[in-house]
């Protein structure tokens, strides 16, 4: 099986890419195929919906020649792409959103070219590290992903989201040795 993780932090170290590196091991004991794909860093204009790409015929058909041209290489070629980012404000990071908005081109569904999905057959599956609980916090993107997906016929894997516990630790030691006002 080929996987393709696209990593959204900006922190190489961080949370997110921690929780990769304990899934891409898993999956390798399971013989899996991986690509991981780091984001920050990479020039990835964001979509201007100019919508050519939407009359290109069995091709992406993006005009612009950027990173993103050779991270889409690498999806097509994946049975299932994982897509890792902490949430920022109930969001995938930057470059995240913009390699999110660019995969339009994936999908013809609304120009010239005959209707296609281009990743047809692929899933779809979000790790998200946050703070706040799952669903207050990374909920309103896992609902972005399970329409995308539903939207261009692929199957939604679904989300597995990581709370960053270290904050709240922080906060019962504070408050504990914090003196009472009352």
């Amino acid at each position: 099986m080929r996987i393709c993780i696209l990593m959204g932090s900006p922190k190489m170290e961080g949370n997110t890419a921690r929780l990769c590196k304990s899934i891409i091991e898993e999956l390798e004991a399971h013989n899996a195929d991986i690509e991981y794909i780091t984001l920050h860093g990479k020039n990835i204009t964001p979509c201007i919906g100019c919508h050519k790409c939407q009359n290109a015929i069995g091709e992406y058909g993006c005009i612009f020649e950027d990173d993103m041209q050779g991270i889409v290489d690498v999806i097509l070629k994946a049975d299932v792409l994982v897509f890792a980012t902490p949430i920022y404000t109930w969001q995938a990071t930057t470059p995240m959103k913009a390699v999110m908005d660019r995969m339009y081109g994936l999908n013809k569904f609304y120009g010239e070219a005959p209707r296609e999905v281009l990743n047809q057959g692929q899933k779809y599956a979000l790790l998200a590290t946050h703070g706040y609980d799952a669903d207050y916090a990374a909920g309103p993107l896992n609902e972005v992903m399970r329409r995308w997906a539903e939207h261009s016929g692929l199957d939604y894997l679904g989300m597995y989201g990581v709370k960053d516990e270290v904050k709240d630790v922080a906060k019962n030691i504070l408050n504990k040795q914090t003196p009472s006002l009352g």
